[in-house]
């Protein structure tokens, strides 16, 4: 499942010559825009109040140029983007010779319309299976008992690690 029609066009992937083998090259934008839509995990990382980091694995769906999570509003990392919304989302494989690593930075925006609430769900559903099957009311997920807030992240920075030969780390900028 891949939702990228609408998103903004990249820029051009710059390689890092520092961290780069000189063979290696930046990969398209296409080619990371499908391994964001197509990883089933990633981890995100916020901000306590107190300065100290939190990091926790997440499913998370790509549309519209943007990555999309949900958390329950009293969960530590819900709490911790009221207060910064910046974040980090990261995802690849954990091995060191081999696969692509992607991370994405940039700012956690709630989002409430139900109508978009909606196609996200779908989304999710169509991505996880059944287990991820949520009903939208009142600008939240439902899920059983229990309801989550959801979040767009639109990316600010992108980068990418090349993982084996050659190693390299591409950076890609939006505006």
């Amino acid at each position: 499942m891949t939702d990228v029609p609408d998103t903004p066009a990249a820029p051009a992937g710059r390689l890092d010559p520092r961290y780069s083998d000189p063979t290696a090259g930046a990969p398209p934008w296409t080619e990371v825009e499908r391994l964001i839509a197509e990883a089933e995990l990633f981890w995100i990382s916020t901000v306590r109040p107190d300065g100290r980091p939190h990091v926790t694995p997440l499913p998370a769906v790509w549309s519209s140029g943007a990555l999309h999570f949900c958390t329950g509003p009293e969960e530590r990392k819900a709490r911790n983007l009221a207060e910064n919304p910046h974040v980090v989302l990261t995802t690849g494989v954990n091995t060191w010779a081999r696969g692509y690593d992607v991370v994405v930075e940039g700012r956690a925006t709630r989002v409430t319309d139900d109508a978009r609430l909606r196609g996200l769900a779908a989304l999710w559903e169509e991505k996880y299976g059944d287990f991820w099957h949520f009903d939208v009311r009142d600008g939240h997920f439902h899920h059983g008992p229990g309801r989550a807030v959801v979040f767009s992240v639109a990316p600010h920075t992108v980068f990418g690690f090349g993982k084996g030969e050659p190693f390299s780390q591409t950076r890609w900028r939006f505006a």
